[in-house]
C-alpha cells in the first residue's frame, strides 16, 4: 500500500493532536484536510473517563473542531465488545461517565448483584470499597474486563495510578487477569474500522507511542505513522523489535498525504 492509497485514517489524540490541552501545530489543518477531502477517520483515545461529547468540547477549547461522532474511546470499544460477546448483559462498573454511558447505550444493566462482568475503567478517585466489591464478585464468577492497560495517567502534580495499576491489584487478589480491550489490543482498532467501514489495507494509524499505537496498528494490518510530538523520541525507536512504516516530526507533515 502506498501513501496515496490511504482512504481512512485513525489517529491518537494526546501527543498527536493535543499536548496538555494545547493543540499541536498542524493538528487543526490536519483535521480540516480530512474533512475537506471527505476522508473517513476516527480519533482514538484510551481515556475512558469522558464521553465523546466531553472530549469534543475539550478539543474545541484547544481550537480543534471535531464532531463527537469522530471520537472513539476505550469505553466505546469496551461496550461494543461486550455487546458482541453477551448482548443485554449485566456489569459491575468501576469508572466514570464515559464508561457508564457507553454501557447504558448498548442496553447493559449496571448492578452489584451477580453481574456477568466486572468492568474496570479509569476514574479520578478509586474507591477501596468498590475495588473490594469487584474482587468478591470476580471470586463469585463474574468475568473481568478492563478498558485499557495503562498503568499511570498524567496530572498537574505528576503520575496517577490508572486502570492497569488497579487491575494488577485485583488480579493479585483474585488470580484472574482481565481482558483489556483498549490499545495495544488491535481489537480497539478493528472496532474503530468497523465503525467507519474501513478496510485495513487502506487505513493508516497515526500515533506517538511505539508500545501502543504502532504495535497495535501493525498487528491490525494498518500502515503506521509515528509522530515525535508525544511520548516516543527518535532515539527510542530502535529499541523496539518492530518499526513504524514512517516516522514524522508531527502531524503537520501528514497533511499533504491526505
Amino acid at each position: 500500500m502506498s501513501d496515496r492509497e490511504i482512504e481512512c485514517w485513525l489517529t491518537d489524540m494526546d501527543g498527536v493532536l493535543v499536548h496538555e490541552d494545547r493543540a499541536i501545530p498542524g493538528a487543526a489543518d490536519f483535521l480540516r484536510r480530512l474533512a475537506d477531502r471527505e476522508r473517513r477517520f476516527l480519533v482514538l483515545t484510551n481515556n475512558s473517563i469522558y464521553t465523546p461529547r466531553d472530549l469534543a468540547a475539550r478539543l474545541a477549547r484547544s481550537g480543534l473542531e471535531l464532531p463527537e461522532g469522530a471520537i472513539w474511546t476505550s469505553a466505546l470499544a469496551t461496550a461494543q465488545f461486550l455487546d458482541d460477546q453477551h448482548p443485554g448483559g449485566t456489569a459491575y462498573v468501576i469508572g466514570e461517565a464515559g464508561l457508564t454511558t457507553a454501557l447504558h447505550e448498548i442496553g447493559y444493566v449496571l448492578t452489584d448483584t451477580k453481574p456477568d462482568y466486572v468492568v474496570l475503567g479509569e476514574t479520578r478517585t478509586y474507591s477501596f470499597e468498590a475495588i473490594t466489591k469487584a474482587i468478591r464478585l470476580i471470586g463469585e464468577g463474574a468475568r473481568f474486563i478492563a478498558t485499557n492497560p495503562d498503568s499511570t495517567g498524567p496530572s498537574q502534580d505528576g503520575p496517577l495510578p490508572a486502570t492497569g495499576a488497579v487491575a494488577a491489584m485485583i488480579t493479585r487478589a483474585t488470580g484472574r487477569d482481565p481482558y483489556y480491550v483498549g490499545k495495544p489490543n488491535p481489537m480497539m482498532f478493528r472496532s474503530a474500522m468497523n465503525r467507519i467501514e474501513a478496510h485495513s489495507e487502506m487505513t493508516a494509524m497515526v500515533g506517538d507511542r511505539m508500545d501502543t499505537d504502532v504495535v497495535a496498528g501493525m498487528e491490525a494490518g494498518l500502515r503506521t505513522y509515528l509522530v515525535l510530538t508525544g511520548s516516543t523520541s527518535r532515539a527510542d525507536i530502535g529499541r523496539f523489535p518492530f518499526q513504524p512504516n514512517h516516522v514524522m516530526n508531527s502531524v503537520a507533515d501528514l497533511i499533504d498525504l491526505i
